[in-house]
């Protein structure tokens, strides 16, 4: 088998315990989260990767493999390392168990940017802003590029900079947030998780900079995908409005 996704999934979530296993849709959070990561067509096998049995329980009524790993890890990829190292794939794809609405065909460009570089080792996504949202959040990071499509660095902070914008930006477009999903060869997943977290990282909170601190090029693919990760109870309850199909009142015009 080549192409694995895992789908890390924690119960003890900061700011919304047990999202994963929210469920006023009719399905689980991680559910949708699993159905969407199937639907890619280059993935050969999607496996969600827990530390709580009340994930793995709920995993066993939709049929989806799940492995039980250590409690200790501080991330997501150190959580799918762990299960990487038994594994025989050689390209594997982190999903978060948080993001119901990742794009399958964002994942299948996510995975032929590495097929089409063996040298490649590390791999993510990203997209403009759209118009209702803050780059200027720290909640949003972002990203910027060089020419042939590499990241040049991560942050929280507003990047780029203009410098003889004094009132900030006048187009959210001209921004880059970065989608928490990675592609990686497993060789290299190992060798990451076994990394210590580098300055910039810890300055930042973003793992994905002790990468580039190490010298790791991370390839960056700009997708129309406008998912988003869901990280509150609020936000849970928005997308399952969102979900909703309208009433015929809803449509009726006045």
């Amino acid at each position: 088998m080549s192409i694995m996704a895992v789908i890390p999934a924690r119960y003890g979530s900061t700011r919304f315990p047990g999202k994963a296993l929210a469920k006023a849709t009719g399905k689980y959070l991680i559910q949708h989260v699993y159905e969407r990561v199937c639907a890619c067509r280059r993935i050969e096998q999607v496996i969600i990767a827990t530390d709580d049995e009340r994930i793995s329980s709920a995993a066993s009524e939709f049929s989806a493999p799940c492995v039980m790993t250590s409690p200790d890890h501080p991330s997501g990829t150190d959580r799918i390392a762990e299960v990487a190292a038994s594994l025989s794939a050689r390209i594997i794809i982190n999903v978060q168990g948080d993001e119901p609405d990742v794009a399958p065909d964002a994942l299948d460009a996510l995975i032929h940017r590495l097929q089409a570089d063996p040298r490649l080792k590390m791999a993510t996504l990203a997209r403009p802003f759209t118009a209702d949202e803050d780059p200027a959040d720290p909640n949003l990071v972002k990203v910027v590029l060089d020419d042939q499509g590499y990241a040049l660095y991560f942050s929280r902070s507003l990047i780029p900079h203009y410098r003889d914008h004094s009132a900030g930006f006048t187009d959210p477009g001209q921004y880059l947030l970065h989608l928490g999903i990675y592609g990686y060869r497993r060789d290299f997943l190992l060798a990451f998780a076994a990394m210590e977290p580098s300055p910039l990282e810890k300055l930042e909170q973003l793992e994905q900079l002790r990468a580039l601190q190490a010298g790791v090029r991370i390839a960056v693919d700009v997708v129309s995908y406008y998912g988003q990760g869901i990280d509150t109870p609020e936000e849970y309850a928005a997308w399952v409005r969102s979900r909703k199909p309208q009433s015929p009142a809803d449509n009726r015009k006045d």
